[in-house]
Parts: structure tokens; C-alpha cells; sequence
């Protein structure tokens, strides 16, 4: 138990999970940018 975290993970698990999730994350706020410039390109409020 003193190897695991409050999540159950060691701490080796912990850091693959976060390598996986900087990268999920990061494709999310892409598609979002650029969904939110094809809207403003459609539809500018100008």
C-alpha cells in the first residue's frame, strides 16, 4: 500500500496515464479551436 496513491495507481501507472492524457486532451482543445473557427468563419457576428 505504500507505493500506491490515493487513486490505487502506482506511480509509474499514474505517469503513463497522464502521458495518455496530455495528448487526449490536447487533440480535444484542437477539434474545439478549430471547430469554433469554422463557426466564426460561417457565421461572423461582425
Amino acid at each position: 500500500m505504500a507505493d500506491q496513491s490515493l487513486s490505487g495507481l502506482t506511480e509509474q501507472q499514474a505517469k503513463e496515464f497522464h502521458e495518455q492524457f496530455k495528448v487526449t486532451y490536447t487533440a480535444f482543445v484542437g477539434l474545439a479551436a478549430l471547430a469554433h473557427l469554422f463557426v466564426i468563419a460561417a457565421n461572423p457576428w461582425w
